[in-house]
């Protein structure tokens, strides 16, 4: 089958030379859940818990999938005029963390209003109605993070931590943020975190740099790593909570990780799907490629704009697997532009032209 487009006189002649993709928009600062950057950012259950009472969102996820259901979403910001946190519902009316949305943060706790249908039992059943992960529930249990008064329900949430990595500063830009989630955009050139004893400059000692420049007592919780050279948004997350969410999120494939990339040559499809085991290449540490014998890996792709001996495409990772995409298209024929280490060449970008889209 042979791609679209393939024949039309006024396809572009080739994609402008630079040694940089496009990063996405962005101003540096912080966005209100109801702001600029809410619909593909934003906070984990929804609720009055940005710090500065930014007002309420949706989670970062897919599929209308909403705090009502426990996880996070991506979803129509409530601009902060969610239900009342003095309204209780009824225990058959709420799921799990529909009750966090309710709740109200002050200081390093998350209040909330026990719904009628629980009022009154053991504390232990009341976390039972929360989306507190047992493991979670117990340890904040044992450190007094949970206090039970009446139909009012206080978990220690955001207890102050030690920062683990060390600053350097950068200028970094902030796509989201609030009280359970930070979103930076990752500039090609830095790795995601150390990848040896003692290395510095990464991008955890950069948002180590932001935590403490804002006040922010916080561990560094990245969800999700790009490579070096890699530009595009990566996922932290700023408490246990979050972060057992959103683990549990990727390990059920119910956050998307999209990507755009610049391929060389025509492919002949205007979509597909590259499902190639792979594994890593013996005679080279840090290059994979496919192997029967490797850990299975699924690509998908589409066609975004036909150049002449390039494609631009965009990529869905069903998968995670180290250099998942530049093993993928370079084993169809097509390596990524600038990919020297997977044949591609560096006529007009110096790197791999792959960008974290969203």
């Amino acid at each position: 089958m042979r791609g679209a487009g393939r024949n039309q006189p006024n396809r572009p002649k080739q994609p402008g030379k630079t040694s940089r993709s496009q990063a996405p928009r962005g101003t540096g600062r912080r966005e209100a859940g109801g702001g600029r950057g809410a619909d593909r950012y934003a906070p984990l259950a929804g609720g009055t818990h940005s710090r500065k009472d930014r007002g309420s969102g949706a989670g970062y996820g897919r599929d209308g999938r909403d705090a009502a259901q426990g996880r996070p979403s991506r979803a129509v910001s409530t601009g902060g005029r969610g239900p009342r946190a003095d309204r209780a519902p009824s225990a058959q009316a709420v799921s799990p963390a529909a009750y966090l949305k309710l709740g109200r943060r002050k200081g390093d706790w998350m209040e909330f209003r026990v719904p009628e249908g629980i009022a009154g039992a053991p504390i232990q059943q009341v976390l039972k109605h929360t989306p507190l992960v047992p493991k979670l529930a117990h340890k904040l249990l044992q450190a007094k993070g949970v206090a039970l008064q009446g139909t009012n329900l206080r978990l220690q949430l955001f207890a102050r931590e030690k920062r683990d990595f060390p600053s350097d500063w950068m200028e970094l830009n902030v796509l989201y943020e609030d009280d359970f989630t930070l979103v930076v955009n990752k500039p090609s050139g830095y790795e995601v975190h150390p990848s040896e004893k003692g290395q510095r400059h990464t991008l955890a000692h950069a948002v180590a740099a932001y935590y403490e420049m804002t006040n922010q007592d916080v561990r560094i919780r990245h969800i999700h790593r790009i490579d070096k050279e890699t530009t595009g948004p990566v996922l932290y997350a700023k408490n246990e909570f979050a972060h057992y969410q959103y683990d549990k999120e990727m390990r059920e494939k119910k956050i998307e990780r999209i990507y755009v990339a610049l391929a060389e040559g025509e492919l002949p499809q205007n979509k597909g799907t590259i499902n190639l085991p792979i594994g890593q290449d013996r005679h080279h540490s840090t290059r994979r490629r496919v192997s029967e014998t490797g850990d299975p890996a699924i690509t998908h792709y589409e066609v975004v704009q036909r150049y002449e001996g390039y494609t631009l495409v965009r990529l869905r990772l069903e998968t995670g697997r180290t250099h998942q995409i530049r093993v993928h298209m370079a084993a169809i024929g097509h390596p990524l532009a600038g990919d020297g280490l997977y044949g591609g060449k560096r006529a007009v970008i110096s790197r791999q032209a792959l960008h974290g889209e969203r």
